[in-house]
């Protein structure tokens, strides 16, 4: 995806709504995805977060997916959903700990391929919010790869970039990291309490969606208007 696409989400589904090998990526593509200036107070949004066995996404696998759709003003808990999904290696010792998901959790949970039409039915149509975006968007379109043939892209609001943009970038920032000042922290939940958001555990998929979702319509109204194009924030 380069930077001109991204400027032309619209135009890339539907050439991928006709060119697209597996039927269920060209209904998802069917679906199409929010013109540019939509304002924000229009968009539907789909907080997304995944759990996995590591880092790498060519190597490492998805484990957990929590979504939740939302709003500016509501967040739709009960329309949000959870899945544990079955590796096709073994968890390692160092990676069970972090997540907290174990093998006995994992022996009966399906592969991704026989819950991707849920998924994509979930997300389509909708902006994808996340909070660093290497990990779900990249993830999701390594697995789909690995499982289709064929990967899968589609817009984020990534709300790490959104604090990124404003802690670690620009002239103040580099003055700071200059004189000694350790910078500040990105991580989901750091990012929270700048915001008087309330504390949550982490490192469960559909916590992490929730959290993502609220921290989104903080930043929004903090820094955005309901009136800002979705084509101002989505990368």
């Amino acid at each position: 995806m380069t930077a001109n696409t991204e400027n032309r989400w619209s135009e890339y589904y539907q050439n991928l709504a006709v060119n697209s090998h597996d039927e269920r990526l060209r209904r998802f593509y069917r679906q199409g995805v929010p013109a540019a200036e939509t304002p924000l107070a229009e968009v539907p949004f789909v907080a997304l977060d995944f759990e996995t066995t590591g880092l790498d996404a060519e190597r490492d696998e998805i484990i957990s997916i929590g979504l939740v759709p939302f709003d500016l003003n509501r967040i739709r808990l009960r329309e949000s959903r959870y899945w544990l999904l079955k590796p096709r290696q073994e968890l390692t010792e160092t990676s069970v700990p972090f997540h907290g998901i174990t093998h006995s959790q994992l022996d009966d949970a399906p592969d991704l391929n026989h819950i991707l039409d849920a998924v994509l039915d979930e997300i389509a149509g909708k902006i994808v919010v996340v909070h660093y975006r290497y990990i779900e968007r990249e993830f999701f379109d390594a697995a789909v790869k690995r499982r289709l043939g064929e990967g899968i892209c589609f817009p984020v609001v990534d709300t790490m970039e959104e604090e990124a943009m404003l802690h670690r970038r620009g002239i103040v920032s580099r003055i700071k990291r200059l004189t000694g000042f350790k910078p500040e922290s990105i991580r989901l939940g750091d990012s929270r309490l700048r915001y008087n958001l309330p504390h949550y555990g982490q490192h469960h998929a559909l916590t992490d969606a929730v959290a993502t979702a609220e921290l989104l319509q903080a930043q929004i109204r903090y820094r955005y208007s309901e009136t800002t194009p979705i084509g101002d924030l989505w990368i």
